[in-house]
């Protein structure tokens, strides 16, 4: 399950950077995180840390929360 979770918040910040239309390197440079970083984030192959997570969101304009809302997204589950 932490695998899916984590391709569910990378898909989310690739789509809000590419919404932003900016290229890994300028999201990376923007939130001071090394370019190969951001690109794993955003394969689901990194478990970010809070902070870092906060970094992404301040450099895309956003909140935590707007990139985390619903997650997990277990079908089936009452919330």
């Amino acid at each position: 399950m932490e695998n899916d979770v984590l391709k569910q918040l990378g898909t989310r910040i690739r789509e809000k950077r590419k919404t932003n239309g900016w290229t890994q390197e300028d999201l990376a440079s923007s939130a001071q995180i090394d370019r190969s970083y951001i690109g794993g984030v955003e394969r689901g192959e990194r478990n970010l840390t809070f902070t870092v997570l906060c970094q992404i969101c301040t450099a895309l304009h956003c909140d935590v929360a707007a990139l985390t809302a619903d997650l997990p997204d277990i079908a089936g589950l009452p919330k």
